[in-house]
């Protein structure tokens, strides 16, 4: 186990930071729980990229990111059990290695395991990653492990999305299923085509995704449907210019911030340049969905909503950024993602198919200034809608306590589990409205 002295910890974008007194790097199970049990406060972190300021802020913190080996595979029950620092994208490729997949996958594969299970990371048409954990020993604050199983179905379903305020996730159990080709089509639909069309097409399709084009009435959609792995598919990966669109998109939004409305101009350019090209291919659904790397910073919020309210709320929110008379102009694109029912306490999806949508800043430093995060916020909650968990938002215990029907219940647990606060840093204090909590930061 390794320590560093008196640093500071800065976030993927550089828009959070906090000063420690030590940081561990641990590489075994027992080192973290010496580390947690004799900490009186503790956080740990991953890959950075959290938005949300949950990751760190105390006078000690691990990294887990040096907790990254593969510790077992069960052929016969296709599960494999890895240490939780482990990157997703080894994850992915050990298990296709051996014919298997995980049916729902996010679109970076760049996270911890633990940090993608911990803010309820998940892709589109299936379920959160998390759903997929069928164990995992959690260490608690007074250094313990308890091994955690679907036989104690409250209990897991409340650890599976937590954002490690129950205890640090150790290792982690995925049940796999057999790995599937997707034949994937992309193509630009206007508003009124691809918006009624939603129920259908998860109906007819294994894999649809939306990507929406703010001030231009069009959305790009991405279906895809399993097809033997041997179907020929004559690929099109659309013009070679498409590659630049991260480029284009930075010169085109570079002064979005000091006048939002040239956000406005920028899209339709960009709609026409970047998301106006049909595309084909096929590939595993890691292979044919997920992006393998993020070329620049950015800041992202994501809020999710009923199936049945999404239409009224879109309907809104096309309507207020519309406006010229406000600021809420949004940075191309708004990522439409599907994700169904399950019944995990703080899952976005508790108890209802859901959709989710991305709002994004390419100006990653100027995001406290991005009026759209205020105005998608504002309006998915007035409909009921959840906050992703490691992206930006500013709702805090009484609004979150409407909307997540287990949101008493997860803190009645929280604090059984951790009476003196040990897993809490200032932010996620105020965030579940924690009593009686002496805090101090270097």
């Amino acid at each position: 186990m390794k320590q560093n002295k008196n640093g500071t910890w800065v976030s993927w974008n550089e828009n959070l930071k906090h000063n420690y007194k030590t940081m561990y790097s641990i590489t075994k199970e027992e080192e973290l729980q010496e580390v947690i049990a004799n900490s009186e406060k503790i956080r740990f972190f991953g890959s950075k990229q959290s938005s949300a300021d949950i990751a760190t802020g105390s006078d000690a913190i691990i990294n887990m990111t040096t907790y990254n080996k593969i510790v077992s595979y069960d052929y016969t029950k296709k599960t494999i059990t890895v240490q939780s620092g482990l990157l997703l994208s080894d994850l992915l490729e050990a298990i296709e290695s051996v014919g298997w997949c995980i049916p729902c996958l996010p679109d970076i594969n760049t996270i911890t395991i633990g940090g993608a299970l911990a803010t309820g990371t998940h892709g589109t048409s299936g379920k959160l990653l998390s759903e997929y954990m069928s164990e995992c020993n959690l260490i608690l604050a007074d250094g313990s492990l308890k091994t955690i199983t679907e036989d104690d179905e409250d209990l897991i379903n409340a650890v599976r999305v937590s954002l490690g305020m129950l205890g640090v996730m150790s290792t982690i159990t995925f049940q796999c299923e057999p790995i599937y080709t997707l034949h994937v089509k992309e193509k630009p639909e206007s508003d009124s085509e691809w918006l009624p069309k939603i129920k259908s097409r998860l109906k007819e399709h294994d894999f649809l995704r939306i990507l929406w084009l703010p001030h231009t009435n069009k959305g790009y959609v991405i279906t895809g449907d399993k097809i033997d792995a041997n179907t020929e598919v004559i690929e099109n990966k659309g013009p070679k210019y498409l590659k630049h669109r991260r480029n284009a998109s930075k010169i085109l939004y570079k002064y979005s911030h000091k006048f939002p409305w040239i956000t406005a101009i920028a899209n339709k350019i960009l709609a026409k340049a970047f998301f106006s090209s049909k595309k084909e291919h096929k590939g595993s659904l890691y292979q044919a969905t997920v992006t393998k790397s993020r070329g620049s910073t950015l800041e992202l919020a994501e809020w999710t909503i009923g199936l049945d309210k999404f239409p009224q709320v879109f309907e809104e929110i096309k309507s207020e950024i519309n406006k010229w008379s406000n600021k809420s102009f949004i940075h191309i694109p708004m990522d439409v993602r599907f994700v169904y029912k399950d019944k995990s306490w703080l899952s976005y999806a508790y108890g209802q198919d859901t959709v989710t949508m991305g709002c994004v800043s390419r100006n990653a430093a100027t995001a406290d200034t991005y009026e759209a995060f205020k105005s998608v916020e504002k309006i998915f909650l007035k409909h009921g809608g959840r906050p992703h968990w490691g992206k930006r938002f500013a709702a805090k215990d009484a609004k979150l306590s409407k909307v997540y029907p287990k949101w008493e219940n997860f803190k009645e647990l929280r604090n059984q589990l951790d009476p003196t606060n040990k897993f809490l840093n200032p932010y996620l204090t105020e965030l579940v409205n924690a009593k009686a909590l002496v805090y101090e930061n270097a």
